[in-house]
Formats: structure tokens, C-alpha cells, sequence
């Protein structure tokens, strides 16, 4: 038996920060070399970050890029570095390419999502990712060219295939091309897979399929962090041959992950009779590339470093998701603070929460802003969240502004009854004073509208709408509940012990726009609307389906077409955390002016 070390980097890397990103490679391989590793894998495209969008256009963004091969290839010097990054067609010495995405000859000049191969401190090989995905947050056929060629690296006698993300999915991929007719012993996949909910388990039943099926070791190492809408947890993964689970790194924060994989009679599979490199450009072609390598472990060192971080509940996922996610928008985008409107609801009180949570106290300021239709309680309950999280509240009565403007507009208003106007005005001078006091202190303002909200509208463009980040934009009502009793739940978390006030849970969800509201005065209540809109949004299914699941036709029929009415207002939402699997952003691309009026 050969032990091979293998360690894997699940890194935070930030989108165009080359410089930065190099140097947390270099770092990372020091500590691999740090526990005698043999191989050390990084996460796709960590060199640019993911996704690089349309700095890929750039020219002088893929030099830049370039640029950093040779500062990793001196740190790689004594092991074997596989690193995500971008490279030109030239710089991959493809001159032709059989099957580029689309007709026109410029695609034949599009850039290559690759894995660089560094050892004896330089690069010896790349591998260009084969399967670009073109379906939700994902526009790889917009930026790149497939990869043609699938290359081996024979380290000593081991035999090691890479390939990237999407490729893995694939039951008939390169992966089983590199084991069936590259005699691969284990397989790299290198990862910048989005989290959402349920996308852990659906990672690992794929992988155990593709390890067993493949009689494999699969490893797969995926990135983590905020980039935007995205959120990447880690997670990353070792496989065995049989498909069972070897080690898992830490979900939401980086991670050095360390396994040793036991290869068994690696000799009996010597790659005979060819050439020290072969580039060949055959779709599919084996391409094989020899390494030097003497292990210097026995059979006794199985297994002695691995380790499985322990699994989360699906509202810890969420919770950290949307944590880390505050947390990266925030210092990536170098604002020291944050404004929250405190209103003494739930969804300000969860807002809130997260945003301590993933800055501290200190650096959350709120902004209670009563009109003449709030309620003593909310007063008190902002007043208590306030006190009981640790944060700054800052008092800003609108009630003498909310006046201005009605004297201003009465004589305009003066034939017409008093309607939604009026209330949206309170929203309204409530945004503008949030804009102003961000403008002025550089701070960045966190909206608190929840999904179910926004789907249907049940919000004011330029008032609680206005903002620089939607936090819980991707989560329904009856699970901003749930997030935050969990949350509040002391036996359920490592945070702290302070939590959100327990009226604050209990309260009826209102706006308090106008005397005695309910937001159920213009929904369905909160459980029914979920239901829909989760049927409608993220299952996209029909009215009549709909109504067989159990709801009345005149609800799903207001639903329905309250969300399709309110996409010109969710087109100027500010981002917001994707959480599921059709988050209201990339994931879902509705036309604005739109007249299509499904029949059933």
C-alpha cells in the first residue's frame, strides 16, 4: 500500500483581489507543506475569485491573472499544487477547439475555467473545465470554452485525474473518462458551489454515487464565503472507494483539510510506453503527465489525520449562510457600519440579529423611526432589542415630516379619498432619512423585507425597499420564525445567549401604516401565502396544480398575480442572500412588461 497526503484548502477568495487571493495560496501551501502533504487542492477559480463575471472580458484582467502562476509556483516548490484560475487559450497552447459554445469564431478565443498543476515549483500541466453550466446564477457558456482533453498526473505511481465542479455531475464525465481509460486513483474536483437549502445532502449522495460507481476516491474541495448573492459554505468532501464519507471540512469558514488515502498495488497500473507529456487534443483524450514522488509513509498512517465535521440543522445552515453572508458584503466592501430601520417586528429584529452577529455590537446601528401609527409596543420592543442586542438605537420621529408633506400634496390630493398612498409615504421618508444618514457616515443600510413580502410586493419601492443589502430577501415569512426562535434558543446554538425578545415572536406582523393594521388585511395569512408562492416561484407550477394541493382558486388567483405584477419592483430591490433553490434574483428573470396570462 502507498499513503497518499492529500490536503484541501476551502478558501475565501475575493473576486479580483489577485494579489490577495495569491497570497492566501502561498499561505495555504506553506501549512500544507506544514503537514507533510503530498498533494494540496484550492477551490475553482481561486485565483480571480468566483464568479469573475465580466472582468473575464478584460484582456488585462486575464494578464493580471496570469501574472500570479509564477509567485504560486515558487511557494508549490515540494508537493504537488492544484490551484482554480483562468487562463487564455494561448496560454493553454489550444489552438483549435472542435466544439466552442455558439458560431461566432470570436468564441474560439474565449478564456478556460482551468486547474493550474504546480510541483518542483512550476507548473507542469492545466486541465480545462469540460462542462460549462448555462442555468441559474451560472453564465459559463457567456465567458468561457470547453476543455477537450483530459490529463493524468501520474505522481510516482499514483495516478491522479482533476476536473472542475459541473464535470463531476456528470455520470459519463471526464471523471469516468480519467478512471476507465486513464486508470485515475483518485479524483480532484475542484468547487465554487453556491449554497442553498438541501444542496449539501444532494452534493454527497452525487459524489458516494460517483466514488462507488468509479471505484474512486473522490475529493472534492469547494470554496466559501460571500460574493453578492452568493454564498459558498465549504463542505468539502472525501470519498472512498465504496462511496463511504472519509472526512468533511467545516461548513461556512475556511478550512485545511487533511486525509490520507491508501492506494492499493499502484505498480500493477504503471502507465507504460508513453511520453512524458502528451497534449493530445482528441475530445476525451488521455493526456499523461509524470511526477516524481517517493512516499514516505506506511500503511499505519491511514486515516490518521482525517476528520468529519459534524452536520448542521437546516436552520444553523441557514442562519450561518445568512451570517457570512452579511459579513463578506460588508468588510468586502469596506463599510465599517451598518443601519437597520428598527420597527419592532420580527423581520428588523432577525435583520438585526444577524448583522451583530456577523460584525459585533458595535459596528450595527438602529434606527427606530416612529409615524403616528405606531404602537407603544413597537417603541418598547425596538427600545428592548435594542438594549438586549447591545447596539446603538437612534430615535428619528417622522410624524412632523409625514405632515409636511400631506399640507404639501392637499391641495393636489384635494378630490381624492385617502388611500395607499399615504402610507407609503411614511415608508418613503423613512428610506430617505436611512439614504441620508448612510450617505453621510458611510455606513451601509441592511433592508429587513422578507421573501414573502417581496414576491408579492408587499413593500415600498424608495421606502423600505431602499438600501445596499437585502439580508433576508431569500427567506419566506414562516422562516424568518423559525430562524429566529432557533436563533433565541440558547440550547440550539453556540452563539451567545442574547436573542430577540420573546413579544416580538408573538406580535402580529404589521406594517403600521395606518390605523389597526395587519398585514393580513391584504394577504392570505403568512402559512397559506408561503405554501403558494412556494409552489408558484420555486416549483413553477400551474393555478390549477396549485389548487389541487388544497388552496381556494380566488387565493392562488391573487397571488399569482400579485407576484407577476410586482417585478419591476423586485428589478430594483437591492441584492440580497440566496438561500433557495430560485432566490428572486439570477435565478429568476421574468419580463417586466409581460401580458402572458396563464390559462390554467
Amino acid at each position: 500500500m502507498m499513503i497518499l497526503r492529500l490536503a484541501m484548502v476551502q478558501m475565501n477568495a475575493v473576486v479580483g483581489d489577485l494579489e490577495g487571493n495569491a497570497r492566501s495560496i502561498c499561505r495555504w501551501i506553506r501549512e500544507a507543506k506544514k503537514a507533510n502533504a503530498d498533494v494540496v487542492v484550492f477551490p475553482e477559480l481561486a485565483v480571480s475569485g468566483y464568479p469573475p463575471e465580466d472582468l473575464l472580458l478584460m484582456p488585462q484582467f486575464l494578464r493580471d491573472v496570469h501574472r500570479m502562476q509564477n509567485r504560486i509556483a515558487r511557494a508549490s516548490n515540494g508537493l504537488m499544487a492544484v490551484v482554480g484560475s483562468v487562463a487564455s487559450p494561448r496560454e493553454f497552447k489550444l489552438k483549435t477547439n472542435p466544439k466552442p459554445y455558439g458560431h461566432d469564431p470570436s468564441d474560439r478565443q474565449k478564456p478556460l475555467n482551468v486547474a493550474w498543476v504546480f510541483a518542483k515549483g512550476r507548473l507542469v500541466g492545466s486541465y480545462a473545465k469540460h462542462k460549462l453550466p448555462n442555468y441559474g446564477v451560472f453564465d459559463e457558456q457567456r465567458y468561457f470554452q470547453e476543455g477537450i482533453v483530459n490529463p493524468i498526473f501520474c505522481l510516482g505511481s499514483v495516478r491522479i485525474g482533476i476536473n472542475i465542479c459541473e464535470d463531476i455531475w456528470f455520470a459519463d464525465g471526464p471523471a469516468r473518462t480519467q478512471v476507465k481509460r486513464g486508470g485515475a486513483h483518485i479524483i480532484l474536483n475542484l468547487n465554487a458551489s453556491p449554497y442553498h437549502v438541501g444542496k449539501m445532502q444532494t452534493r454527497q449522495r452525487m459524489l458516494a454515487s460517483r466514488a462507488k460507481e468509479l471505484r474512486v476516491y473522490v475529493s472534492y474541495t469547494n470554496m466559501v464565503g460571500g460574493q453578492d448573492e452568493l454564498v459558498f459554505d465549504g463542505n468539502s468532501l472525501v470519498l472512498n472507494p465504496r462511496g463511504k464519507l472519509m472526512a468533511r471540512a467545516k461548513a461556512f469558514e475556511e478550512d485545511l483539510l487533511l486525509t490520507d488515502c491508501q492506494i492499493p498495488n499502484p505498480a500493477q497500473k504503471n502507465v507504460k510506453g508513453l511520453p512524458k507529456i502528451s497534449l493530445s487534443q482528441k475530445r476525451g483524450g488521455i493526456s499523461f503527465i509524470r511526477l516524481p514522488w517517493q512516499p514516505s509513509r506506511s500503511q499505519a498512517w491511514v486515516h490518521s489525520v482525517a476528520r468529519i465535521s459534524s452536520a448542521m440543522c437546516e436552520p444553523e445552515e441557514i442562519y450561518r449562510a445568512l451570517v457570512l453572508g452579511v459579513r463578506d458584503y460588508v468588510g468586502k466592501n469596506s463599510f465599517s457600519n451598518v443601519l437597520v430601520g428598527i420597527s419592532g417586528g420580527i423581520d428588523s429584529a432577525l435583520t438585526a440579529l444577524i448583522a451583530r452577529d456577523a460584525l459585533g455590537a458595535s459596528k450595527v446601528v438602529g434606527v427606530m423611526m416612529p409615524s403616528p401609527y405606531t404602537s407603544s409596543a413597537s417603541r418598547q420592543d425596538s427600545r428592548g432589542l435594542a438594549k438586549r442586542l447591545g447596539f446603538v438605537l437612534v430615535d428619528l420621529p417622522i410624524t412632523k415630516l409625514f405632515k409636511a408633506f400631506l399640507r404639501q400634496l392637499r391641495p393636489l390630493f384635494a378630490d381624492r379619498s385617502v388611500d395607499t398612498t399615504e402610507e407609503n409615504l411614511q415608508a418613503r421618508i423613512r428610506g430617505t432619512l436611512l439614504m441620508a444618514l448612510s450617505n453621510k457616515f458611510g455606513y451601509l443600510v441592511l433592508t429587513t423585507g422578507n421573501k414573502s413580502e417581496m414576491s408579492v410586493g408587499y413593500a415600498t419601492l424608495y421606502g423600505d425597499m431602499a438600501g445596499g443589502f437585502a439580508v433576508i430577501k431569500d427567506i419566506p415569512k414562516m422562516r424568518v420564525y423559525q430562524l429566529a426562535r432557533w436563533r433565541s434558543d440558547v440550547h440550539a446554538t453556540d452563539f451567545d445567549q442574547v436573542g430577540i425578545p420573546e413579544r416580538i415572536h408573538s406580535r402580529a406582523p404589521s406594517a403600521e401604516l395606518k390605523a389597526n393594521q395587519t398585514d393580513q388585511d391584504s394577504l392570505p395569512p403568512y402559512p397559506q401565502l408561503d405554501a403558494i408562492l412556494q409552489a408558484y416561484v420555486e416549483n413553477n407550477h400551474t393555478k390549477s396544480r396549485i389548487v389541487k394541493l388544497g388552496y381556494s382558486v380566488r387565493a392562488v388567483q391573487k397571488v399569482m398575480r400579485l407576484v407577476d405584477r410586482n417585478e419591476y419592483k423586485r428589478r430594483q430591490a437591492p441584492i440580497g442572500i440566496k438561500i433557495t433553490p430560485r432566490a428572486l434574483g439570477k435565478d429568476r428573470r421574468m419580463p417586466i412588461t409581460n401580458q402572458y396570462i396563464p390559462k390554467v
